[in-house]
């Protein structure tokens, strides 16, 4: 590349952190409208659908809506894990934000069935429209607003013609950006189909958005898959329908050739310009545990400082193609970051922001606040993929330790109530309040260890552990790394007692069991109550802690 053009520094010394967004956050898209930055991300079968966060120093973020909320919008019962919600797209535009969303049916096999929706908005909290259908050609969708006031429409095109089978993808499955134009109005794609880019050699072209400067339009792709051969492709043309040349580096963002880089997996990300025309692009990334390739924080979000060579290409600011952990701000000293969200109690209205619960658009059947404390009502099993009442926040540190406090009175052992720490039906560990014909109420801990696709269960207790009386059970974890273990008490005044063996923590992450590529989310720690009698026996949480120990 040639000398570099404009300030490669940032505005100061301050300097953002990566990840921004830790815990599962992939496939950001960012926008900015005036001196607000907005980012959108992936939630796939966690409702309500897309993650927005805010910031106004790029370092700093805050959650502070999930669009899809009702079921005109989104309703993923009976979607599969890792389905639902892929890679939104968010820009704003004619006073409006945009968002479009892919709402993935299928994933194992040859076909994928993905419907592709637009939503609006006039601000970011709302309210939010019903969804506009657009397509089901592929996944991964993005609306480009042209200086013409034209828009573009673009996902990948997914070719069921090929040997892919969900988990280990094939190169002919992925099969090109296809653009269209998008008619506001009518609520429709107008005019031609086209195949605009077939990406590099890499393969698995997905993830497509586009950027126009000085004439050109730049299109930036994830490609190789999400693991660890995962990048982001840069292209350009002057004409939106191409053909499109790659970067003299194929990629911008990659960490496929760096197994010592801090941010591994990294690629599928956006473009943005803050006021004064610096330019940083957002990436998805994953920090494996020291030692293995299990990521259970998922894949979170990063952001990189990009500057323009003289050749009009885009290049990382600190050079190369590896993300970087701290890259410089735009301006000043970001704001201080938020102490912690550490303990919640359950005496409000509503469900506090960083919870989510799987799938289904009809909450008040799965649980309700009554003032003093969550009630969870007993619905399908913890592997169902239909109507689950499971409520549990994102593990966002490597090490932590959570807790709740929970009233539950079983009759059958087909009833159970406790504390989970949790990724989807096949990678889970859980304790928790049942009934034993023996001893009565107590305690039992499920795991399912990474067994796909069977999910077969084990159970680490040699005998289930007696809880004598009616009264409240403290359920606890401490995940330490790869090591979790359970704890119990029968009063606030007691100690804890650790209950159970020492569990395998690492199997709650994107590559436990199923493996690379076989699941997208990332581990949660949250509550849980299921009764496969069918009687839907309630069981009340008080709070829920969770304290970070990285």
């Amino acid at each position: 590349m040639g000398p570099l053009v404009g300030d490669d520094q940032g505005g100061g010394d301050a300097m953002i952190v990566n990840p921004i967004l830790p815990g599962f956050n992939p496939d950001p898209s960012i926008c900015r409208v005036g001196n607000d930055y907005y980012i959108a991300t992936s939630t796939f079968e966690w409702y309500p659908g897309v993650q927005i966060h805010h910031s106004r120093d790029l370092a700093n973020w805050r959650l502070v809506c999930r669009p899809l909320s009702r079921a005109s919008q989104l309703d993923m019962r009976g979607n599969p894990d890792s389905c639902g919600i892929w890679a939104p797209c968010l820009s704003w535009a004619d006073g409006l934000f945009w968002l479009v969303y892919t709402d993935v049916k299928r994933y194992d096999g040859n076909f994928k069935d993905t419907h592709n929706y637009i939503v609006t908005a006039p601000a970011i909290e709302g309210p939010w429209s019903d969804p506009v259908r657009v397509n089901s050609s592929g996944f991964d969708p993005s609306l480009f607003h042209d200086d013409d006031g034209r828009k573009w429409f673009l996902n990948m095109v997914w070719n069921h013609r090929s040997e892919s089978i969900g988990g280990s993808p094939k190169h002919p499955a992925f099969a090109g950006i296809l653009l269209q134009e998008y008619d506001p109005k009518a609520g429709e794609l107008v005019g031609p189909v086209r195949n605009v880019f077939a990406g590099s050699p890499h393969g698995l072209v997905e993830g497509p958005h586009l950027h126009k400067r000085n004439g050109w339009y730049y299109m930036t792709v994830a490609e190789g898959g999400t693991g660890y051969g995962h990048a982001v492709t840069m292209a350009r043309s002057r004409d939106i329908a191409g053909p499109y040349e790659l970067h003299p580096n194929t990629f911008l963002i990659t960490s496929k050739d760096a197994p010592d880089a801090t941010l591994q997996r990294a690629g599928h990300g956006q473009i943005v310009e803050t006021a004064d025309g610096q330019v940083y692009h957002t990436h998805l990334c994953s920090r494996p545990l020291p030692g293995t390739r299990r990521s259970p924080l998922g894949r979170e979000t990063a952001i990189q400082k990009c500057v323009w060579g003289d050749d009009d290409w885009l290049y990382l600011a600190h050079g190369g193609q590896v993300p970087a952990v701290e890259v410089p701000a735009p301006a000043g000293d970001p704001r201080p970051a938020a102490a912690p969200l550490i303990a919640r109690r359950f005496d409000g209205a509503e469900l506090p922001i960083e919870f989510q619960w799987p799938r289904s658009p009809f909450p008040q059947r799965l649980f309700e606040l009554t003032g003093s404390h969550l009630r969870l009502f007993g619905r399908e099993s913890i592997g169902s993929w239909f109507e689950q009442a499971l409520v549990a926040r994102r593990q966002e540190h490597f090490s932590f330790r959570a807790a709740t406090e929970l009233v539950f009175l079983p009759t059958t052992f087909q009833q159970v109530a406790g504390l989970t720490h949790y990724y989807n039906r096949h990678k889970f560990h859980l304790v928790g309040v049942t009934w034993h014909e023996r001893l009565g109420r107590a305690l039992t801990i499920l795991s399912c260890p990474g067994d796909w696709p069977d999910g077969r269960l084990g159970f680490p207790l040699a005998e289930p552990v007696a809880l004598p009386g009616d009264g409240a059970v403290g359920l606890a974890m401490t995940v330490d790394l790869a090591r979790l273990q359970f704890f119990y008490r029968l009063g606030r005044d007691e100690e804890w007692r650790a209950v159970g063996p020492v569990l395998d923590a690492s199997v709650i992450s994107d590559e436990g069991g199923r493996g690379e590529h076989g699941s997208f989310t990332g581990a949660f720690a949250g509550m849980i109550a299921f009764d496969t009698s069918g009687s839907g026996l309630p069981a009340d949480f008080s709070h829920f802690d969770y304290a970070p120990a990285d």
